[in-house]
């Protein structure tokens, strides 16, 4: 299981640790991801997926998980998210 959002594509991030002494040593920066279970509307089913989140206050910023993925790059999004997108495309054609 990878350590990144499955909506924005944030991964962990390096930097230093800096002492009190300025001795800086590498560490990495993990995103705050959670396991989420989010409603499509359009769909009428539920999808749980692993986002950070800052992108969890974007989805509802947005309106929800429907109108979040169809704005979103397809190159930000995961493998799973990318078949909800198309699902989702796949409902507005027949409708």
């Amino acid at each position: 299981m990878s350590r990144r959002c499955e909506l924005t594509g944030v991964g962990p991030m390096v930097g230093h640790h800096v002492s009190h002494s300025n001795i800086k040593s590498k560490r990495r920066f993990l995103p705050a991801l959670a396991p989420v279970t989010l409603h499509s509307e359009a769909l009428g089913q539920t999808f749980s997926l692993r986002i950070t989140n800052a992108a969890l206050r974007t989805v509802d910023y947005k309106g929800g998980l429907d109108a979040y993925l169809l704005k979103a790059r397809d190159e930000q999004l995961s493998l799973r998210a990318r078949k909800i997108k198309r699902l989702l495309k796949a409902k507005q054609a027949a409708a």
